[in-house]
């Protein structure tokens, strides 16, 4: 009977994120904004990459890659989110509910490897320059960001499978506004220890493993840095790594108190307000952390627009 539950379980309803009226307003009053200037933002400054022969550079290529990230999983979850906040029916299909969350776990997990990557980048800048375009040469390259989304896509497909095995034999309400591991497993009226312990394993090594990387390149960063003799020299060094460091602060901090807090303090709501920052906020913040604070990007934005007028 158990069996034949699970089976006939089609599709999922979201709770979404309020009830309130004005609330709603408020919120797509808000986040439409902010979606659509996510599409912009990234959609340009991986056309503004590809298009400038100034940024074809290894730290350009991956903050290309940063920019696709944010876009796929802001996307596969932003206008479905922003139409359910006035739909009577905020019903996804369970393939459906399935593929939005393969989508952002895969891009979600690349994202933290690219931040990791991104920092050895700028290690292998500043540590030796002259070296530079050999060890990160263009093989190399895209080999990285191969193994990145390789990894991503693994974890994507592990905790999808194990995610949507599980049987769904009691309520199909899902209290969230997109398809998450946590409110699916608390759903579930099958043992969900497995999937808890996968999540915790894979998820954490792959934290761990960026946060390391970040923090190892960092160190020998630091060390190159104190090792150049003037300080304009120092400053211009590290001033390369300021945009790269803001975005790792604000992307791991969210997802650091978004998955490793302690259970005691778990809410749902300042669960899915913390989810709305990282899955919306977030992917637009990156494009605009780098052009705002970024020489060469500012330098081929002003002559795309040169181009336009001209």
């Amino acid at each position: 009977m158990e069996r034949e539950n699970c089976s006939s379980l089609t599709e999922f309803f979201f709770l979404g994120i309020t009830d309130n009226t004005e609330n709603k307003v408020i919120l797509f009053t808000m986040f439409l904004p902010v979606y659509l200037i996510n599409l912009l933002a990234n959609l340009g400054m991986i056309s503004l990459i590809r298009m400038d022969p100034q940024l074809h550079t290894p730290m350009y290529f991956f903050l290309s890659h940063l920019s696709f990230c944010d876009l796929c999983y802001s996307t596969a979850i932003g206008p479905k989110m922003l139409v359910d906040l006035f739909a009577k029916n905020k019903s996804i299909s369970f393939c459906g509910c399935a593929l939005q969350f393969l989508v952002f776990c895969t891009f979600v997990d690349s994202e933290c490897l690219l931040l990791a990557v991104m920092a050895y980048d700028r290690y292998k800048a500043i540590s030796s320059p002259l070296l530079y375009a050999v060890s990160m040469s263009s093989g190399v390259c895209s080999l990285l960001v191969a193994g990145v989304y390789l990894v991503g896509m693994i974890d994507g497909l592990i905790n999808t499978t194990l995610a949507f095995r599980l049987c769904f034999c009691g309520s199909n309400e899902i209290n969230h506004f997109f398809c998450d591991v946590p409110p699916l497993l608390l759903i579930s009226c099958s043992d969900t220890q497995l999937n808890e312990l996968v999540i915790f394993m894979i998820f954490g090594f792959i934290e761990l493993s960026s946060i390391s990387g970040v923090l190892v390149s960092y160190c020998y960063i630091i060390l190159s840095v104190l090792k150049i003799h003037s300080a304009e020299g120092r400053f211009k060094a590290f001033s390369t790594c300021t945009s790269h460091l803001t975005a790792v602060a604000v992307f791991q901090g969210t997802l650091l108190f978004m998955y490793f807090r302690p259970s005691s303090s778990y809410s749902l709501d300042e669960d899915k307000m913390t989810s709305l920052f990282y899955t919306l906020v977030i992917p637009m913040l990156n494009p605009l952390i780098y052009s705002l604070r970024n020489k060469d990007v500012k330098e081929a934005l002003e002559k795309f627009k040169n181009k336009l007028y001209f």
